[in-house]
């Protein structure tokens, strides 16, 4: 870890990466009490990456968190009683108990998206917003988060095509927690890391360590102003471990106890601790200030939601439409006429080479390119037929510090 923030910016990140741990755990109780009306999907051992990409943004940028990303939302402003309340479907929650789980958003002040279940749909959506956002004129970056099995759905390639054709301001966090419920990444894809899913679309892709909370954050940083300078998407594979199942109800007994072990010695909020110590960036009395002022917090937002009252059955009819709950308006920042003919308009020019063509072999065709393909095809698996089989190493770390080969 380098430092590149100042201090009180590296015990924000901490103060937030830990108050979304302690929020999961007093979920956790919740769900126990049996006072969660539905699902609940942790994120322990993902808090860097929720926490360190959503830091990395400006205010008026937009986000969609997934449902593993209350650290986003509580970075975005929003308080522990409102995923309270949320999950234990009180009226006074932001969806006034309609919903549970993170299923809710800001369209204003806070510019958040709401998730949306189907895995990978928010990529289009989200590069529809940035593609927005630059049709107004407005230096804005949309940023949302996808696991390693969302980036098997077609939403993703579609939507990462879409962006990458566009070179829209959108920047996509792959977060590789290893599994897809139950189902490794070893037996989703045959590649090892899934940053090469972005960079078949001709993105700049990068991988970090998802356990790294300042790795994460610069990584951000450096998407977020390449988007804003425009020059095109990026997508971030952040490697990690979902060290619960994937909801509640899943005790996660596939799992393997080594590799468990070995991503449990990772934990993010413990190395960052070791990273604030090793930098003299606190001392005791500023942890026990931070855990007591989480503590209080959670406390009391806990009490509230414990309180709140359950929705009454008239409200379910109301909102169902929008009828005049809110001003949609375009917030233009340029005007208009530049995206309006004729200065929008392109001359409908095409050369030859545009046209996708093949250029002649010089035997002069007839089939000679493809032979010469064929032929350079037979080759390539000779001689990778040939070759000796790479050695597999179990997960974790291999020689000199690199990664082995599982998952």
């Amino acid at each position: 870890m380098e430092q590149t923030l100042t201090r009180e910016h590296q015990l924000e990140l901490y103060y937030f990466m830990r108050l979304n741990r302690a929020l999961e755990e007093r979920l956790e109780f919740l769900v126990r009490q049996n006072q969660i009306v539905g699902g609940l999907y942790s994120s322990m051992g993902q808090e860097a990456i929720s926490v360190g990409s959503a830091y990395a943004l400006e205010p008026g940028d937009w986000i969609a968190p997934m449902v593993r990303n209350i650290g986003a939302l509580l970075v975005r402003g929003f308080k522990p009683r409102d995923i309270l309340t949320q999950n234990m479907g009180r009226a006074n929650s932001p969806t006034h108990g309609r919903d549970s789980a993170s299923h809710f958003g800001d369209l204003g002040a806070r510019h958040v998206v709401s998730p949306i279940s189907m895995l990978g749909d928010l990529i289009p959506v989200m590069t529809g917003v940035a593609l927005g956002a630059r049709l107004l004129g407005q230096k804005r970056v949309a940023m949302t988060w996808i696991g390693d099995g969302g980036s098997s759905t077609g939403a993703f390639h579609e939507g990462l095509n879409l962006a990458a054709t566009q070179r829209a301001p959108f920047v996509l966090i792959l977060e590789n927690n290893q599994w897809a419920y139950s189902t490794p990444v070893s037996r989703q894809v045959p590649i090892r890391d899934l940053a090469e899913r972005g960079r078949g679309y001709g993105i700049t892709s990068v991988t970090v360590d998802g356990n790294d909370a300042i790795a994460v954050f610069e990584a951000s940083r450096a998407a977020v102003a390449q988007c804003r300078a425009g020059n095109g998407p990026v997508l971030i594979e952040a490697k990690t471990m979902r060290m619960k199942g994937h909801a509640q109800h899943d005790p996660a007994e596939y799992v393997p106890k080594a590799m468990h072990e070995y991503w449990e010695a990772r934990d993010p909020i413990v190395l960052f601790e070791k990273y604030l110590n090793a930098n003299n960036l606190w001392d005791a009395k500023a942890k026990q200030e931070i855990e007591a002022r989480i503590a209080a917090l959670v406390k009391e937002d806990l009490e509230f939601a414990e309180n709140s009252p359950m929705p009454p059955p008239e409200l379910a009819e109301q909102g169902v439409y929008c009828e005049g709950c809110h001003k949609i308006e375009a917030e233009w920042h340029r005007p208009k006429s530049e995206v309006t003919p004729p200065k929008s308009s392109v001359e409908a020019a095409w050369k030859v080479k545009d046209f996708g063509g093949i250029e002649a072999s010089a035997s002069g065709g007839n089939g000679a390119s493809a032979r010469a393909a064929a032929k350079s095809a037979q080759q390539s698996a000779a001689a990778a037929k040939a070759a000796p089989a790479p050695a597999r190493r179990p997960f974790g770390r291999g020689p000199k510090g690199k990664r082995g080969g599982g998952r």
